[in-house]
């Protein structure tokens, strides 16, 4: 059993990667665009490292920060699969932390957001160093990692999920907004390696930061966004719910990573727009 399961487990991935790999073929490092590379933010070299990225015209003037949370399944992705998508966000006028974390099966959840959280430690840690504006973090996740995003969030203002866990959020933190994209908000049998508990709609409160849904026509996961607005609107959490394509240009899940398209530059422009109007 064992067995079958990784090896299904390594389909996917290789699946995934091909799949990332075709949409990002022929992109470089744009030229306005400075980076730091392979940073790390905990012990394991290889699963605990992370990028920042800046625009070049902002010299060393603090930037607001977007930290990225990469989507997967919960067992795929790297912050290589989601550089250029980062860089091109930084490129708008922010500073952006592109990081990896440890994934499943191989570290089972919670290992992806105790990682979350190591990570806006550091951010809120390194401010001087790379330019950050620590009073204006922000960030955004997509799919496994619009679910990470969202429970994060709830671990900094739920102090009945904090309980929880061994690990813990930033004290006193909170992003200043958030965008969960194409995300997985509920517990599902057939999603791997998730414990039962872990149910964001469960633990929304009033103090969840203001939030930027996104889905799309052909997104599987369309009707989560909607469940998650549900939860937002019930305890009066500010948020913009945002449905991209139609029949006659259907825009699949996470389309919006592909900086090689419009529809993808409209919605990154959205998004964006909505952190600044919390800067």
């Amino acid at each position: 059993m064992k067995a079958m399961y990784h090896k299904k487990v390594m389909e996917a991935r290789a699946g995934m990667k091909a799949s990332d790999d075709k949409r990002d073929a022929g992109l470089k490092t744009p030229e306005d665009v400075v980076r730091f590379d392979n940073l790390p933010y905990g012990k394991d070299k290889t699963w605990q490292i992370l990028d920042v990225y800046r625009p070049e015209n902002a010299g060393n003037s603090p930037l607001p920060v977007i930290v990225n949370v990469h989507g997967g399944g919960w067992i795929y992705g790297t912050k290589e699969t989601y550089q250029f998508y980062c860089m091109d966000l930084a490129r708008r006028g922010f500073a952006v932390v592109n990081f990896t974390y440890r994934l499943a099966p191989e570290v089972p959840f919670p290992g992806s957001l105790e990682d979350t959280c190591s990570v806006f430690k550091w951010v809120l840690e390194n401010g001087s160093a790379y330019g950050f504006d620590t009073g204006r973090v922000f960030a955004l996740g997509d799919s496994a990692g619009a679910h990470i995003l969202a429970h994060f969030c709830e671990l900094c203002v739920n102090p009945e999920l904090a309980g929880k866990y061994v690990f813990s959020a930033p004290r006193g933190f909170v992003p200043k907004a958030v965008a969960l994209n194409c995300g997985a908000y509920r517990y599902r049998r057939a999603k791997l390696a998730i414990p039962k508990y872990v149910n964001t709609t469960r633990y929304v409160t009033s103090a969840f930061p203001p939030a930027f849904l996104m889905t799309s026509s052909d997104d599987f996961l369309k009707n989560e966004a909607v469940i998650m607005a549900r939860s937002l609107m019930d305890v009066s959490v500010p948020f913009e719910l945002h449905f991209y394509g139609d029949e006659n240009n259907k825009l699949g899940h996470v389309f919006h990573v592909d900086i090689k398209s419009r529809d993808a530059a409209r919605c990154n422009d959205d998004e964006c727009a909505f952190f600044k109007k919390y800067c």
